[in-house]
C-alpha cells in the first residue's frame, strides 16, 4: 500500500458500526499504510480538518476487540449533506486538498442512505478532476434500508435486542389478570423492519406481540380498534407494536394527530410519539388499562444485547471495503449477499456495487411478508431474519460491566 487510509462514520450509530471501524483499521495496517486517520464527526468534521491518528488510540489487540464491542459510532458522527457538486465545488476542492496533504489512497465511510450519497458526490468528484484516490461505502443502518444488500450491519443486533426486550414487555405486562393493552412504539420512518422482527419475540404463533404495523401499510384508526377489540375479546394482555412512522392513507403520520413533527437537517420529519397518540386513543376508546413504551435510542446503543453474527458481518464489510479499494474499486458499496436457501445453514458473501444506485433510496418490507390485512408479520420474514441474530460474541467485562473503547 503506498498511501493512508482516513475513515469516518455517519448518520445514527448502531451497536456493530464500530466493528466496521475495527475492521477497517486492522485489514489497512495489515496491507502497509502507514496511518490510518478517523475523522471526527463524519465529513463535516473533516472539512474542519478534524481528524485522529488511529493508532493513538488503538494500540494493542485488546483495544481493537474492545473497539468491535464498543456501541455508538468511536469517532463520532454527522448528520451533513453534501451539497451538489455544481452548487458548492469550493467545499469539494477543500475536501481534496484536505486529503491530498494526508496522501490518502483509500477513503471509506461508514454509514447509511445519506453516507453512500457522500460516497457518491466525492467519487464522482474525484473521478471529474482525476484523483486516484478510491471512495468506499460501508454499509450500516438499524433500519435495514439500503437497497442492493440483502441486510445492513446493525440490523441483526438492534433486532436482537427488539425481539428480547419486546419478550420481556410481554411477560412483565401479563403478570395482571384485568384487561390491559401495552404498545411499544420502535423505530423506523418509512421502513418497518426493525418494527417486524418484533414478531421473533413470540414463543408460539398467535403469542404476543398479537399485533404489528409498519409503515409499509395504511394506518387507520378505526381498523386499529377493530383489531384490537377482537384481540381483547381472546385475551386479558394485548401487546401492539408500532412503528414510528405509520402513518394514514393520505400520508399523514400518526404521530402528527398529537403534534406537528418537527424537521431535522435533511429534511426528515423527526418522528416520536405515536405510541402515545395510540395510548390516548385506546384509553378513551375502550377504556381498559393502557400504557405506551418508547425503547427509542436503546434499540441501537445497547452493548450487552447485540448479534454475533452481526458483529463479525460488520467487521467482515470494513475488511472487505478496504481490500476493495486496494484493488481499485471506486464509487462501490459493500453489499452482503445471501447464497443460502431458506431451510439451510446460513451463508453470505460479500460483493460490490454501483453506490449511485444505492444512494437517495430505501427498501421497503416486501408487501407479501406483511400479513393479517396490514397487521402481522409472516413466515418469510421470520425466515429471514433468525439467522441474523444468532450468537454471542464473548464479552469484555470490567467491575460488572461492559469495558468499551473510549476517546
Amino acid at each position: 500500500m503506498k498511501g493512508n487510509v482516513i475513515v469516518g462514520q455517519s448518520g445514527g450509530p448502531t451497536a456493530a458500526i464500530n466493528a466496521s471501524l475495527a475492521g477497517v483499521y486492522r485489514t489497512a495496517k495489515d496491507r502497509g499504510a502507514n496511518k490510518v486517520y478517523g475523522m471526527l464527526h463524519g465529513i463535516q468534521g473533516l472539512l474542519k480538518e478534524k481528524y485522529i491518528d488511529l493508532s493513538d488510540h488503538i494500540k494493542t489487540e485488546l483495544d481493537a476487540e474492545l473497539l468491535k464491542r464498543t456501541p455508538a459510532a468511536f469517532l463520532g458522527s454527522c448528520r451533513y449533506k453534501l451539497p451538489e457538486i455544481h452548487e458548492n465545488r469550493e467545499v469539494y476542492d477543500k475536501i481534496f486538498e484536505i486529503l491530498d496533504k494526508l496522501d490518502i489512497e483509500a477513503f471509506i465511510y461508514i454509514g447509511g442512505n445519506d453516507s453512500m450519497d457522500t460516497v457518491s458526490k466525492l467519487s464522482r468528484y474525484g473521478e471529474r478532476v482525476g484523483s486516484d484516490i478510491r471512495f468506499i461505502g460501508v454499509p450500516k443502518t438499524i433500519d435495514n434500508d439500503l437497497i442492493e444488500t440483502d441486510h445492513t450491519p446493525g440490523f441483526g443486533s438492534a433486532a436482537k435486542y427488539v425481539a428480547a426486550t419486546v419478550r420481556e414487555i410481554v411477560l412483565d405486562a401479563s403478570v395482571y389478570e384485568q384487561k390491559a393493552v401495552t404498545i411499544i412504539e420502535l423505530m423506523g420512518r418509512h421502513a418497518g423492519w426493525l418494527t417486524a422482527a418484533s414478531v421473533l419475540a413470540r414463543k408460539k404463533k398467535e403469542d404476543n406481540p398479537v399485533l404489528i404495523y409498519l409503515p409499509e401499510s395504511n394506518f387507520d384508526l378505526e381498523n386499529f380498534a377493530r383489531d384490537l377489540k377482537q384481540a381483547l375479546e381472546k385475551r386479558n394482555c394485548v401487546i401492539v407494536c408500532v412503528s414510528e412512522g405509520i402513518s394514514d392513507a393520505s400520508g399523514k403520520f400518526i404521530c402528527e394527530y398529537g403534534s406537528e413533527a418537527s424537521v431535522d437537517n435533511f429534511g426528515h420529519k423527526m418522528l416520536t410519539g405515536c405510541g402515545k397518540v395510540l395510548e390516548n386513543f385506546v384509553r378513551n376508546r375502550f377504556g381498559v388499562k393502557v400504557r405506551s413504551v418508547e425503547l427509542n435510542v436503546s434499540q441501537r446503543c445497547s452493548g450487552m444485547v447485540v448479534s454475533g453474527t452481526d458483529v463479525e458481518e460488520a467487521a467482515l464489510a470494513g475488511m472487505e471495503g478496504v481490500k476493495g479499494a486496494l484493488k481499485g474499486e471506486t464509487g462501490k458499496m459493500v453489499a452482503f449477499a445471501r447464497i443460502s436457501n431458506p431451510g439451510e445453514e446460513y451463508r453470505m458473501e460479500c460483493r460490490f456495487v454501483d453506490v449511485n444506485q444505492v444512494c437517495n433510496q430505501e427498501k421497503a418490507v416486501p408487501a407479501e411478508w406483511i400479513t393479517g390485512d396490514g397487521n402481522d408479520i409472516g413466515e418469510k420474514f421470520i425466515q429471514y431474519a433468525l439467522p441474523l441474530i444468532q450468537g454471542e460474541p464473548e464479552r469484555i467485562m470490567e467491575n460488572g460491566i461492559p469495558k468499551y473503547l473510549y476517546r
